[in-house]
């Protein structure tokens, strides 16, 4: 079986597009792509990798698990998603390191479900404005615990990601920068359930509906209708350039409250945000998603 996990990352629009992704849970369903209601294995998936940290899994964990996901329905591809697969945003930064305990939690995954074919989905983040956020809801904001000697310049996606690549050699990562996403939402929903590009889904403007006005999303969609031939290339150029003139400023501002960030820190890690996800995109494995 095909098992997708949506691993986040925390403040990644990661609830919405589980949201977006149920809304063709029963066309999905058709294809043999089962979308559970999170509520039903967040839970217990949590408790199993937590009780794994101190000892194997027993011999029937995967069909414990499986029985309680699928419910009995007949299953070729089951998408699972939580921001917290790989702890909570208040343990997501840890000595310097961001998600310090993705690879043990994907190494126990792979030995769950040893014999399935397992796909992380990951949106990542400019750590210019994740930090903060993780910051303020950090367990410790001891310096030794939260930094321990590193600068925010270290904090590096391609480093937690090569970890995670490490530790379950076998499990291939797609991934895309959050800052794309109101671009890109529609193909991400369809690689998740692994569709073509062209069929009909959805959801495919849920994001959209939230950082744009109502007029703008009424000539956008009057648009898109009126010219239904545009490839996905130019209909990501279109709603780019739709943002641009009715985009709710409120919508898309953030609010950077961290001791010691400057303009010129976020500039510096912005350019080396950038530079991280040429790295990414050239790790073994890695498929980024991108308009």
């Amino acid at each position: 079986m095909q098992l997708i996990l949506h691993t986040g990352a925390h403040y990644t629009e990661q609830e919405r597009l589980i949201k977006s992704v149920l809304r063709n849970k029963e066309t999905f369903s058709q294809r043999g792509v089962v979308v559970p209601g999170p509520n039903s294995y967040r839970g217990i998936m949590r408790d199993t990798l937590n009780a794994m940290s101190r000892s194997p899994a027993s011999p029937d964990a995967r069909a414990v698990l499986l029985d309680v996901m699928l419910d009995g329905t007949p299953a070729d591809r089951l998408i699972l998603s939580d921001a917290n697969f790989f702890r909570t945003a208040g343990t997501a930064i840890q000595r310097g390191v961001l998600y310090p305990a993705a690879p043990d939690r994907m190494a126990n995954m792979v030995s769950l479900f040893p014999d399935d074919e397992i796909e992380i989905f990951l949106g990542l983040r400019n750590p210019a404005t994740l930090i903060p956020v993780l910051y303020d809801k950090s367990i410790d904001q001891a310096p030794d615990a939260f930094w321990a000697g590193r600068r925010p310049q270290d904090i590096q996606w391609s480093d937690t990601i090569s970890q995670i690549r490490a530790a379950a050699p076998s499990v291939p990562i797609t991934v895309w920068c959050n800052e794309d996403t109101p671009l890109i939402w529609s193909q991400i929903i369809r690689d998740m359930a692994g569709i073509e590009h062209h069929d009909k889904i959805a959801g495919g403007f849920d994001l959209l509906m939230s950082i744009m006005s109502k007029e703008g999303m009424e000539r956008l969609r009057a648009y898109m209708h009126s010219n239904p031939e545009m490839t996905e290339m130019q209909k990501r150029r279109v709603i780019g350039a739709f943002l641009e003139k009715f985009a709710i400023d409120e919508a898309i501002e953030e609010e950077l409250d961290m001791p010691g960030w400057t303009e010129a820190l976020v500039d510096e890690l912005t350019d080396l945000y950038d530079e991280d996800m040429l790295a990414v995109q050239r790790l073994p494995g890695v498929t980024m998603i991108s308009p």
